[in-house]
């Protein structure tokens, strides 16, 4: 298996990218190939670690490439234009079949249209998505979308819907996911003229599509347990994504001043110290790695733009899963039998 990184793309590129990768190859059994700036990836490596890439493992490799797609660029006029950049390279060499997967932290506009245009949509699916993976009482929680489509139709989301079944059930092994529609009341009359026609839909075509469809589901009631994928546009899930890790960093803080706000909190903290690492690990969004670009032919994972190295290496982790589970395969099988 190969895992193609876009080296260049990202607030902390590329240093934050190679270190990721690097941290990252011994504990996975894919190659991970690094697109981008070949002179400057092997100086920074030299910099980083005092050897050469070679001396560092046999599984980790650069693909050259001249350009930088910016954050500022155009997407579309950026994949066209830039046919050298990280980022397209990345995804022809994917679309070539020469990688398994292609990991991006940059433009998340550009990720968007080169996916599209360049690897292609799965027949029978509108708009690809991104799934978001979140914290939630004792599992995982998938919310689709969560920045990709700011404005959407009842049948994107009724096929978000759709898509986040047979993702869940093929990496988790929930065999009827409980899938919910984000909103602000749990009543069937709630919500804007989207929410309320993507209700019906859902509703409608639930039984006929396999979803478990469970009805409404306001933000607060997310995290339960109880739910393993909430469906939502793009711009209403980028805020619920952005305001989640913003109230995950707030409590992680807010709990280490309290702990050590003095000697004898100091103190009584010591007991209870793997518990509270547990719970730690648990709210660091960090290891949940990226978001997966559902909807598309080949397995593509858009990393958060100002991801570190210990984000990226999460999400490599989560790259070579994705591809071992043959999820892509089993969604391209699944829309293609509902529209025979």
């Amino acid at each position: 298996m190969k895992i193609i990184l876009d080296a260049m793309g990202g607030d902390n590129a590329p240093d934050a990218n190679i270190k990721g990768a690097v941290n990252a190859i011994n504990k996975i059994k894919a190659e991970v190939v690094l697109v981008g700036k070949e002179e400057i990836i092997r100086s920074k490596i030299k910099e980083f670690y005092g050897k050469g890439m070679e001396e560092i493992s046999e599984r980790l490799k650069i693909y050259n490439s001249t350009e930088i797609i910016e954050m500022e660029d155009q997407p579309t006029v950026a994949i066209k234009q830039k046919k050298d950049s990280s980022m397209v390279v990345g995804f022809n060499l994917l679309k070539q079949n020469k990688g398994d997967v292609f990991i991006s932290a940059g433009n998340s506009g550009a990720l968007l249209a080169g996916a599209t245009l360049l690897v292609g949509r799965i027949k029978g699916i509108d708009r690809p998505a991104l799934a978001g993976i979140l914290p939630a009482y004792k599992k995982q929680l998938i919310l689709m979308d969560c920045g990709s489509n700011t404005n959407c139709k009842p049948i994107n989301l009724l096929q978000f819907a759709q898509m986040s079944t047979i993702y869940i059930r093929n990496t988790f092994g929930i065999d009827k996911p409980a899938i919910g529609l984000l909103n602000i009341g749990t009543e069937e009359t709630k919500g804007n003229e989207l929410v309320k026609e993507s209700y019906r839909l859902l509703k409608e075509n639930a039984e006929e599509l396999d979803i478990n469809f469970i009805g409404n589901v306001e933000g607060r009631d997310a995290f339960s347990g109880k739910i393993d994928a909430i469906i939502a546009d793009g711009f209403t899930g980028n805020v619920f994504l952005k305001t989640t890790e913003g109230l995950g960093k707030l409590v992680k803080k807010s709990l280490k001043e309290s702990l050590l706000k003095n000697i004898i909190s100091k103190i009584a903290s010591v007991p209870a110290l793997p518990a509270i690492n547990r719970f730690s690990k648990t709210m660091d969004y960090k290891r949940y790695g990226g978001a997966l670009f559902l909807g598309v032919k080949k397995p593509i994972v858009k990393a958060h733009g100002s991801s570190d190295e210990k984000l990226f290496e999460y999400t490599i982790l989560q790259a070579e899963k994705f591809v071992e589970n043959k999820a892509v395969d089993k969604m391209i099988q699944a829309f293609d039998k509902n529209r025979n």
